[in-house]
């Protein structure tokens, strides 16, 4: 290649020497310089005025213009062409959109630009196109450009080099602290959030009193960012992480309230009127629509925006039974109204991209407002000096002014007129040339005094100005001052709340812990409601109506539960669900409920049995039993990690199914009950345990069609039994002598023709029973209520039924936390036996 460069060279074809180039190097080369020009020129602030050159330039052309807070605004369009014509030649849109931002206040914790028009909204509505909308500077903005023309900070030309930009503001300010900013460049990234003014202003005074200052001291005073929005910042760690490190995490909430429904007839509401930082409302409150028609979120039955000018008010309908405080909690987890923050505290330093600390970028403020006060102090300096030596010649002219007209008058030009009053007076060039511009109107008395004064005056401000300069100390008091000022004069009150209990609160600790009644149909409809809805009757009345269902779809089981309980829905296919009692929608007495598909992600099968559990323990089982006699013993644990696809359980015979599931130690003696009345007493040491999939073993011998109805351990008083047609009995469980697992047991209760056993279980003497029929009809009675009597009895009458009505389920109540009998509540009396 180079000789044939060197053979086109000297035949004249080519004119200069091609040198070959490796484009592995030409290719870093060049991306190094182009990530360096977006890092320093365009994305990242520099940490002494907290600015990006974008809004460096923009603020400054304001300030060029006139475009001050004490002068009328300007039409944006006329800023954006100075701005761009001037400094800033990488368009108008990028220019636009700085201004429209400073002049956001959900955008910037202290605005800078002030504007007029449409600037956008919270939503994310862009602001109106730039003919459309004026500016101008805001007091504080105006702060952050003073003393520019004292020669405070260094100039540099401009890209065409016919005028001349600010490298940096005098910033009088820390804005990096105050307004934050974010900016993603090449292969790094800054994010920095704002804070309070006089809490920023307060880190800053104890920093210049004691530079070895701790983060937790700086933090009494600056405990946290501080955003335009508000909302609740979860914890400190995080803020004091992004201090101590220059990166952290901290999580911001919005602001919601409960407000309760009125006298009953709504649900509650939920009132949210402050969002976290830099979430676009109109997006979450979409959102949050979408989850709601999806049944990702439920119990939400409307969302209205009410926001205006004053401020963010969104409301949240909710439906009637709906716990608000799960509610809530779940638009934190699942929805933006809970957001996380990370900060990089990265900026320019020096010429570098450097992360700081607190302290890092306290100092890096402090040392520019050294250099900035030090070299204004030079500038006011040198000023008043050549000032007071103009004022000490005006005074000599006019101790001497008959002399100096002399003198003047003599002269035939002005250039011998300064001649002479230099040679004959003493005099230099500057201060002749101040008394031959000296009006005639400076010969009066009075005036005479102002110049004498005016000459004091700026002897003591030379002595103050050499006061500042003499050492650091006194450059630092004068900071102090500064910032102490800004503080009172544009300071305001934090805006974000604090919670300094950190971590994430679970559902269950917004739940009261009570006792409820869960009832689930034949169609799968289940509902909660609470105990002292039913109030106590004795046996043999009628009830009340305790739900309204469907044709053809009647009540199913009834038990009670804690609200925080799990509960472990098994259906026909053998698999497990798990679902939180309080997540089941409450409902009225009258209600029918809510399709438990829509609570679980159930895969065409329905629930067959559903035990209430607290924990699950290492010492406990569940015993599950089938209609068809199988018994099956699994520990606990292996179904304490909830799925929400559930998982497989046990595995059933073709044409079996799962009746009743209840919770055993290992060492109880259990009683199955049949369909027809036969009960089988053994040992559940002779059912060994087995791991989840598992098919058991004959637990009792079925004759003809009979099948297992209940299952129950010898734990309690008595064995409690209820017949579908309303007759129950207690019976003692001496009466049923064990026999071996997989007999057909002994004769429990005596049925009336087409009768069958609904349920029966273990009871104790203080426990009550709640009844429901297929109609919905529940009545709550003392278990002392039933007479105890023999084997093979019919017993006494729980519950008069209507006609065709059906006893489907029992549920056991323990009194000791529930409410007391209401007076007057056993009106109905007892029934004959």
């Amino acid at each position: 290649m180079t000789s044939e460069n060197n053979r086109l060279q000297d035949s004249g074809v080519i004119t200069h020497r091609v040198e070959p180039v490796s484009i592995e190097q030409e290719m870093k080369v060049s991306y190094i310089n182009y990530a360096m020009s977006v890092i320093i020129g365009r994305a990242i602030p520099d940490v002494r005025d907290g600015l990006k050159p974008v809004h460096r330039r923009s603020l400054f052309a304001m300030w060029e213009m006139g475009n001050t807070s004490d002068k009328p605004t300007k039409k944006s369009a006329r800023v954006v062409g100075d701005v761009m014509g001037k400094f800033h030649p990488h368009g108008d849109a990028s220019i636009y959109d700085t201004i429209v931002k400073m002049a956001q206040p959900f955008s910037y914790r202290y605005m800078l630009v002030q504007g007029q028009g449409n600037f956008g909204s919270i939503d994310g509505d862009s602001a109106a196109a730039s003919r459309y909308t004026e500016v101008r500077l805001t007091p504080l903005a105006e702060e952050m450009l003073k003393d520019i023309e004292k020669e405070t900070v260094n100039f540099v030309p401009n890209y065409d080099e016919s005028l001349e930009e600010p490298l940096v503001l005098p910033a009088k300010i820390p804005a990096l602290l105050v307004n934050g900013t974010d900016g993603i460049a090449v292969g790094m990234a800054t994010k920095m959030p704002p804070h309070n003014l006089r809490e920023v202003c307060a880190a800053v005074t104890r920093f210049l009193e004691n530079p070895e200052v701790t983060v937790e001291e700086l933090m009494k005073v600056m405990p946290a960012p501080d955003f335009p929005t508000g909302g609740i910042i979860m914890g400190t760690d995080g803020a004091k992480n992004a201090y101590m490190t220059g990166q952290g995490r901290f999580v911001v909430r919005g602001v919601a309230t409960i407000e309760d429904g009125e006298s009953g007839n709504r649900g509650d509401r939920i009132l949210v009127t402050e969002l976290p930082y830099q979430v676009n409302k109109a997006q979450w409150i979409e959102g949050i629509a979408d989850m709601v028609k999806e049944k990702r979120l439920d119990g939400i039955s409307d969302i209205r925006d009410e926001s205006d000018k004053d401020g963010i008010r969104v409301v949240f309908e909710l439906r009637k039974g709906t716990m608000a405080p799960v509610i809530l909690n779940n638009l934190y987890r699942h929805t933006a109204l809970e957001s996380g923050f990370s900060v990089i505290n990265l900026a320019i330093v020096d010429g570098q991209p450097r992360v700081l600390t607190l302290h890092g970028l306290l100092s890096s403020f402090v040392q520019h407002r050294i250099e900035v006060i030090r070299r204004r102090s030079e500038f006011d300096l040198k000023k008043a000096q050549e000032k007071v030596h103009i004022l000490e010649g005006l005074l000599l002219a006019l101790a001497k002014i008959d002399e100096v007209i002399a003198a003047i008058r003599g002269s035939d030009t002005v250039e011998n007129a300064r001649l002479t009053l230099i040679t004959r007076f003493g005099l230099d060039e500057p201060q002749a040339n101040a008394i031959l511009q000296m009006q005639l109107r400076r010969l009066a008395a009075l005036e005479q005094q102002k110049i004498t004064d005016e000459k004091s005056g700026l002897i003591a401000e030379i002595s103050r100005l050499n006061s500042i300069l003499s050492n650091e100390s006194t450059i630092k008091d004068e900071i102090r001052r500064e910032v102490t000022e800004i503080a009172g004069k544009f300071g305001d009150a934090r805006r974000t709340q604090i919670a300094h209990e950190v971590g994430d609160i679970s559902t269950e600790d917004l739940i009261e812990d009570k006792t409820v009644l869960v009832s689930i149909t034949t169609a799968n409809y289940i509902k909660r409601m609470d105990l002292d809805t039913y109030r106590k009757q004795r046996r043999g009345g009628r009830g009340i109506t305790g739900m309204t269902t469907k044709e053809e779809d009647f009540v199913d089981s009834v038990f009670v539960a804690g609200m925080k309980d799990y509960l472990l829905c098994f259906t026909n296919l053998g698999r497990v669900y798990w679902l939180k009692v309080y997540e089941i929608p409450e409902s009225s007495r009258i209600a029918k409920g809510k399709p438990i598909v829509n609570l679980l992600n159930l895969k065409e099968e329905i629930v067959t049995a559903v035990i209430p559990i607290r924990e699950f323990r290492e010492d406990r089982f569940l015993l599950f039993a089938t209609s068809k006699g199988q018994v099956i013993k699994i520990p606990q644990t292996e179904f304490s990690n909830p799925r929400s696809v559930g998982t497989n359980a046990i595995k059933l015979r073709d044409n079996d199914q799962l009746v009743e599931v209840i919770s055993t130690n290992g060492t109880n003696e259990l009683v199955l009950t049949s369909r027809f009345g036969q009960s089988l007493r053994f040992h559940e040491n002779t059912v060994r345990t087995v791991g989840r999939g598992a098919q058991g073993v004959r637990g009792m011998k079925l004759r003809g069609v009979d099948t297992v109805v209940a299952v129950t351990l010898l734990e309690k008083d008595h064995l409690l039994t209820i017949s579908d047609v309303g007759f129950g009995k207690r019976t003692e469980f001496d009466e049923f002598r064990g026999h071996g697992r997989g007999t057909m047991g002994v004769r429990n209760i005596s049925l009336e023709r087409d009768a069958v056993v609904i349920m029966s279980r273990a009871v104790s003497e203080t426990d009550e029973i709640v009844v429901m029929t297929a109609a919905g009809v529940v009545i709550r009675t003392p278990v002392s209520e039933v007479r105890i009597i023999g084997r093979g009895t019919k017993g006494v009458r729980i519950m008069r039924l209507d006609e065709n009505d059906k006893v489907v389920g029992v549920a056991i109540v323990n009194p000791e936390a529930e409410v007391a009998e209401e007076p007057g509540s056993d009106a109905d009396g007892p029934a004959p036996e």
